[in-house]
């Protein structure tokens, strides 16, 4: 399905979404990926939604993207004695323990030993999304008493984040591994990966998945930021998870950090998505707030490869409208021309490789010439990315005989993915593309595209051919080697 923009579009499914006539509309309104959030739904309910985005991606001949977002470890406080929790009022003292009794107005069990084995005097410890701010005065492996530094209410099983440490807790816990294991046999494209602090969070997931999906790590602790550049190096992609970080960092640190990550994940070739109340009002509005569009433009702006909708289409009353919202803004941003600026000022990719030149002569011929489109034939997907990456004035239209690839490219800024079968000699490939940016729309007869592929055939990491061709087959035949 052809989109009038590059940025690509996700949306969570869930409550409000989760039949086939509404996840066919958010398709037809612009969702490029479904995302299936782990921490909600049982696995029949996971399965049904599954089997409906591949009906519809068969439907309507038009290849989705499919992301399972992993739960990971939630770090919580125990129960309280008064069902309606305790008020703390800022500088009164407080104790997270691993004591089993009901909680009170002077502690709570912690049901966490690696916290404390983590904790030192200084750190914090945020509950209930960072509204309530605790210093630890002194800790042990069984406790940390603390001062309140914020208060506010704290009620049963409250969320409880770490900004300060690098916790001993592994990324995966055993539902996660389980819930892998399962949306890898469904067939998903995606693992979005929750909890990530180092590198080495990433090889259990990748171990697990062995191939079957890729990996996508998100970042939503200090811990991540500080080992980005490691842990995008063993990543596929990475999602800019602003809420958490958002609670565990302060606020005005988390733009600055969306746009140092973004550049990093373009200049690697590897996409990158920003998401989190990026549209929150339209939860309960039809209509966002000027400041989410602003949001949302800036995201673009910065050349992101996806934005992201998670209650807006999850859960809210208007998730068609969210969808379109996000859309509309990502059509007018992309006809600005200070977009253009933006994107080509920033480009900061090294190249060292044949395929690398490749890709950047394709975008370079466009540019400076009456190209409609580059058509690169792939099979891993790699030679796509690295024509996103240079963010070419004209569409990209990925050719590949992997339904798998085309389905994970669906994440990528820019890629239009068609199917063609297996192709044994250049003359045909040639062909094939100018057939595709023709059916497509993007070309008529009388205009030229660049063809880029890899000789031999249908091996991946060969691309080391350019061809500027002309659309019109009889000239192909014409004039193209076999």
């Amino acid at each position: 399905m052809r989109r009038l923009r590059n940025v690509k579009i996700v949306a969570t499914l869930g409550p409000a979404s989760n039949d086939y006539e509404m996840i066919r509309k958010l398709h037809e309104a612009g969702a490029d990926v479904f995302r299936l959030n782990m921490s909600h739904g049982d696995h029949d309910e996971i399965r049904v939604r599954h089997e409906i985005i591949r009906q519809v991606e068969k439907d309507l001949d038009s290849p989705i993207g499919i992301l399972a977002d992993l739960q990971g470890p939630k770090l919580r406080v125990g129960t309280f004695a008064n069902p309606e929790g305790e008020e703390l009022l800022e500088g009164a003292k407080f104790r997270m323990d691993l004591d089993e009794a009901e909680g009170d107005v002077t502690r709570v069990r912690l049901p966490h030993p690696e916290i404390f084995e983590a904790l030192e005097a200084g750190a914090h410890l945020l509950v209930n999304d960072g509204k309530i701010r605790l210093r630890v005065e002194a800790c042990g492996k069984d406790f940390a008493d603390c001062v309140v530094v914020a208060g506010g209410t704290i009620s049963n099983r409250k969320g409880v984040n770490v900004p300060d440490v690098v916790l001993p807790l592994k990324a995966l816990s055993e539902k996660d591994r389980a819930d892998l294991e399962f949306v890898c046999q469904l067939g998903v494209d995606w693992l979005a990966l929750s909890f990530v602090q180092r590198p080495e969070d990433v090889y259990e997931a990748r171990a697990l998945a062995n191939g079957r999906a890729a990996i996508l790590s998100k970042i939503e602790k200090p811990a991540a930021v500080k080992a980005f550049d490691d842990i995008l190096a063993v990543s596929d992609g990475i999602m800019v998870a602003r809420g958490d970080l958002g609670v565990e960092l302060p606020v005005q640190n988390v733009p600055p950090i969306q746009k140092q990550l973004v550049r990093k994940c373009r200049a690697a070739a590897k996409p990158v998505i920003v998401a989190t109340q990026m549209l929150e009002s339209m939860i309960d509005s039809p209509m966002p707030t000027r400041a989410e569009v602003s949001d949302v433009a800036t995201a673009i702006y910065e050349g992101t490869d996806a934005i992201m909708l998670s209650a807006e289409s999850a859960a809210g009353s208007y998730p068609i409208e969210a969808v379109t919202t996000m859309n509309n803004v990502a059509v007018e941003v992309e006809s600005d021309p200070t977009y253009t600026d933006i994107i080509e000022n920033t480009r900061s990719a090294k190249r060292t490789t044949v395929a690398d030149g490749i890709v950047a002569a394709a975008r370079e011929i466009a540019e400076t010439t009456d190209v409609k489109a580059i058509c690169c034939f792939t099979q891993s997907g790699t030679t796509a990315l690295l024509t996103a990456r240079e963010r070419p004035r004209v569409p990209i239209i990925a050719m590949t005989s992997q339904r798998g690839t085309a389905r994970r490219l669906s994440l990528s800024w820019g890629t239009n993915c068609t199917m063609t079968g297996d192709v044994e000699r250049f003359k045909m490939a040639v062909v094939a593309a100018a057939r595709a940016a023709r059916t497509m729309g993007f070309a008529s007869e009388t205009d030229q595209i660049v063809v880029t592929a890899g000789v031999p055939f249908n091996q991946a990491g060969t691309t080391n051919i350019l061809r500027v061709a002309p659309c019109e087959e009889r000239l192909i035949f014409r004039t193209d080697p076999e």
